[in-house]
């Protein structure tokens, strides 16, 4: 016997606890979300966040709207498995949340006030590390950084944090001479044919970049997305004229493809 959805007169957040419920009941509820675990989910969850982040970055209200929902679900989906273990609840989730915002804005909630902003954010980084002290977690400054983080934000993060204490290029002058060299010894190693060294390089040239991001102030996760959507206007620029043309990208030359290609910048261009 299917269950009666829940009523849309119902509070919008206690409907939608109730519809994951339903869904995770092994007793008539759906047979894929019965069988998620945390492991299972997570990488649903980091996608989720994604889309929230394409959806900004389009400035697409509707699409923000419906991908904020997906978000939101994959939270009340992980407090669900959760409070099936007997761990905690959404509600505690919430709270958990809430009672951390307050503390951490005591310029707010309480009487504390700030200069300016880098007084906050120091102050912010000291709350931080004494929360995670009081965990009895980080022995290392680095510790707690997660690992599951994409590579060049955990990269922006590690560094960050390292140069709270001092550990940090003054300016942007060395990086860009660690740059240079990393690009060398990238070099060296694809000529001489040795693809692990070779990727090796490539890795420890990603992390200056991530660092270059970081002293530019600039989210590289965010600035490669950026890429990727002019790559793809530029390639969908390609094929439309190939197309009508009577042709497509592998019936062409790679020089009538790189035409098309700088005709998409100067359209673009053009444009702005």
């Amino acid at each position: 016997m299917p269950f009666e959805p829940p009523s849309p007169q119902m509070p919008p957040l206690d409907r939608l606890l109730e519809v994951m419920a339903r869904l995770r009941d092994r007793d008539g509820g759906c047979p894929w979300d019965v069988e998620q675990t945390f492991a299972t989910i997570a990488p649903y969850t980091v996608e989720e966040a994604y889309e929230v982040a394409d959806a900004v970055e389009r400035n697409d209200m509707r699409d923000l709207k419906e991908e904020l929902g997906d978000l939101l679900f994959q939270v009340v989906f992980h407090a669900r498995m959760a409070e099936e273990m007997g761990a905690f609840t959404f509600d505690d989730v919430a709270a958990a949340i809430s009672d951390k915002m307050v503390r951490r804005h005591p310029h707010v909630f309480a009487t504390e006030s700030y200069a300016d902003l880098t007084e906050q954010t120091s102050a912010w980084e000291a709350m931080k590390a004494t929360e995670r002290a009081a965990k009895g977690k980080a022995a290392s400054l680095l510790d707690d950084v997660p690992a599951g983080l994409p590579g060049l934000t955990r990269a922006v993060k590690l560094t960050k944090r390292a140069a709270r204490v001092g550990f940090d290029w003054p300016d942007f002058g060395p990086v860009m001479d660690k740059l240079r060299e990393e690009m060398d010894e990238l070099q060296v190693e694809i000529d001489a044919g040795d693809l692990p060294k070779a990727r090796a390089e490539l890795g420890d040239f990603l992390f200056v970049v991530a660092n270059l991001a970081r002293k530019l102030d600039v989210d590289p996760e965010d600035a490669i997305r950026s890429s990727n959507a002019k790559f793809t206007r530029r390639f969908s620029h390609i094929e439309k004229v190939l197309a009508k043309r009577g042709s497509s990208p592998a019936q062409s030359t790679l020089a009538e493809m790189d035409g098309l290609w700088d005709e998409a910048k100067a359209l673009e261009r053009k444009a702005l």
